[in-house]
């Protein structure tokens, strides 16, 4: 190698002079300053690997909030509007059992009546299937335990036959819509008679 450069000096008709040091840098690095320093590389590897997978895992934490939030959104963008729906249900629910009443009364047997009532409750009963198909479900409490997150207690009745905490009446029927209470029922909890 020395040779041929030698030998194109010549050439060019330059003077071959000492040969320079062979690929020792500038400024030589020792054995430990090498460790040192692929130690500090090797720590900020693991300290961005790191960070990598924190930012992936927040990642991917927002992704499933996101879609957890427009599953939701799906389910109960209808709430205000079923809370809506189930005064005119109530409403209807009533003009039917006042309509049953007298059409049932046997002084006044008419007709008309009877056909509003029959009317009235298919289209009650048609009300309910379209709430049922949407998930909203009308709660029937009596009987069961007082549960604050479902019913509102708007008076108490004396615990005749029943244990004390049961829902004993309700006064307005309350509904769920998948499963989320949208509206209390309004009920008369058992207690124990004073004396």
């Amino acid at each position: 190698c020395a040779f041929s450069t030698a030998a194109q000096q010549r050439s060019t008709g330059d003077e071959c002079g000492p040969e320079e040091p062979s690929e020792e840098p500038k400024h030589p690095l020792s054995d430990c300053a090498l460790e040192h320093k692929a130690i500090k590389l090797e720590e900020q590897v693991r300290d961005l690997t790191e960070r990598y997978r924190r930012a992936l895992a927040d990642s991917e934490n927002v992704r499933r909030r996101t879609q957890k939030f427009v599953e939701d959104a799906k389910l109960f963008g209808i709430q205000s509007f079923c809370r809506d729906l189930v005064e005119v249900a109530d409403i209807l629910e009533k003009t039917a059992e006042s309509a049953a009443g007298h059409a049932e009364e046997p002084s006044d047997p008419n007709p008309t009546l009877q056909k509003i009532y029959e009317g009235l409750a298919l289209i009650e009963a048609k009300l309910q299937s379209v709430f049922a198909k949407h998930g909203l479900q009308k709660m029937n409490p009596v009987g069961g335990r007082y549960d604050p997150y479902d019913h509102e207690i708007i008076c108490h009745v004396p615990a005749e036959g029943v244990q004390p905490g049961t829902v004993a009446l309700v006064t307005q029927d309350g509904y769920k819509l998948h499963g989320r209470t949208i509206r209390h029922a309004l009920v008369g909890v058992a207690v124990e008679a004073q004396e």
